[in-house]
């Protein structure tokens, strides 16, 4: 017996991009049922007429319909979630954005995924419209090795898995407790993904493309700070790291090594045992000092050449970007997830 999938579809003033959304859903392959449940944040534009025109071609015997919404001031995309989670019934949730689109098997091919580990956040390969955006960030997403989906969760990429491509059982959700309502500028589905994390929850991924991930100046994420975010994740790295370390060094002795430091706790910050570096004009200085700290006297941390680096490690240098930092970086034979942590 195939089980009920249900489609959580929040929008707000997507008319221009949400009828091709819809007709990707309509298109699934999957021989089950499927409910559509959508929520509408306070749309000002056509969404609603578009969601309307939709309703008559999808309400059939394949498909149920949850559609709901309200009026004036929007409360947000975690809000938006939460109540299009909660009006629906299916036992599995595919998550799609209202300017993204589906690949006919997605539906198909997650659940089966889903099935295996019901306490997994299911993910998949996927594609940006226009194709040229973002190279680095998809290439990185869709290259990542099983192993890295969770070694790599510190970074500043986000979720290893990446939010439009979510599919879970019911479960998940009922065990982090929904998603934040804190509204704009929240990343919400970073914060429900260090939560799902912390209690034990799994990370799967298709590595089939089946999904059209569009990308545009309106979108959501462009709304939120970056120091949200990396302060998010320096309590992530902390809490799941670095608090149980004895010691650690880090790599990069310029601006985002240091950044880095002066983010930590005090207590993490004594951790620190050296910066490493390849520029000589940073380790002929030997040292870092905290100068603006309140510390007496003030953390002062050796810089030394990534040779004499011991583990573990953190690295703060961006992938494919910094000259021969892969080639340094495998010449130490260290393991990642053991020997270091990619925080970049």
């Amino acid at each position: 017996m195939y089980p009920i999938v249900s489609v959580i579809l929040p929008v707000h003033n997507a008319s221009q991009w949400i009828s091709e959304s819809l007709a990707s859903v309509s298109q699934q392959n999957y021989q089950g049922p499927i409910e559509l449940s959508v929520y509408d944040d306070a749309s000002t534009d056509d969404s609603g007429r578009v969601i309307e025109r939709w309703c008559n071609t999808l309400g059939n015997s394949k498909f149920t319909l949850k559609i709901s919404g309200h009026e004036g001031k929007p409360h947000g995309v975690g809000f938006a979630k939460n109540q299009a989670i909660a009006q629906s019934t299916g036992e599995y949730l595919c998550f799609l954005d209202a300017d993204d689109v589906m690949h006919p098997d997605r539906i198909k091919n997650q659940l089966e995924l889903a099935q295996m580990s019901k306490q997994a956040i299911v993910g998949c390969k996927f594609h940006r419209e226009p194709a040229d955006s973002t190279q680095r960030f998809t290439n990185w997403a869709n290259n990542l090795s099983e192993d890295q989906l969770y070694t790599q969760v510190y970074m500043s990429h986000g979720p290893t898995v990446i939010m439009p491509t979510w599919f879970c059982h019911r479960n998940v959700i009922q065990a982090v407790g929904g998603f934040d309502e804190s509204g704009k500028g929240t990343p919400e589905d970073l914060i429900f993904f260090f939560k799902h994390l912390m209690l034990g929850g799994k990370v799967l991924r298709s590595n089939t493309d089946l999904l059209m991930y569009r990308y545009h100046p309106q979108a959501e994420t462009f709304s939120i700070a970056e120091a949200t975010i990396w302060n998010l994740r320096v309590k992530f790295l902390e809490s799941q790291i670095l608090n149980s370390w004895e010691s650690f060094a880090i790599w990069n002795a310029g601006k985002q090594g240091r950044k880095l430091f002066r983010s930590l706790s005090s207590v993490n910050r004594k951790k620190v045992s050296m910066f490493c570096d390849v520029d000589s004009k940073k380790i002929d200085k030997k040292f870092y000092t905290y100068e603006v700290s309140k510390e007496v006297p003030k953390p002062k941390v050796a810089i030394v050449h990534f040779t004499q680096v011991r583990p573990p490690v953190i690295l703060c240098i961006k992938l494919n970007l910094s000259g021969n930092f892969d080639q340094n970086l495998r010449s130490l034979r260290f393991k990642e997830g053991r020997d270091f942590i990619h925080f970049n």
